[in-house]
C-alpha cells in the first residue's frame, strides 16, 4: 500500500506547488507537481488543492507503478496520458 504525502511549497497569483513523497515500504519516489490555479477553479469542487493533488495521485497509483510517474509536471499532463482523468477526478 503506498503511503502519499502532499505538501503545498507555494502559490503565487496563477498557480500552486506541491512536493509529493510516495512510500511503499522502505521505498520511495519524489515528485514536484504545479496546478493552475484555472484548473483549480474549472474542477468546482469544495476539496482543497490538496487534496485534489493526493486523490490525482491515487489515481496514477491504480493506473502505473510509483517509479513510472514523472519527477516533476503539471497537473494537466495526466489527461494526455489518461484521457479520462478530469472526469474521473471530478468524481472523487
Amino acid at each position: 500500500m503506498n503511503k502519499i504525502s502532499v505538501k503545498k511549497v507555494n502559490e503565487d497569483k496563477s498557480k500552486f506547488t506541491f512536493n509529493i513523497e510516495v512510500r511503499e515500504g522502505a521505498s520511495k519516489t519524489e515528485h514536484v507537481v504545479t496546478m493552475t490555479k484555472r484548473f483549480y477553479v474549472s474542477l468546482e469542487t469544495e476539496k482543497s488543492p490538496e487534496t485534489v493533488i493526493k486523490k490525482s495521485f491515487e489515481f496514477l497509483l491504480e493506473r502505473e507503478s510509483k517509479d513510472s510517474i514523472l519527477a516533476e509536471f503539471d497537473i494537466t499532463v495526466i489527461s494526455k496520458y489518461f484521457p479520462e482523468y478530469e472526469t474521473k477526478l471530478k468524481d472523487f
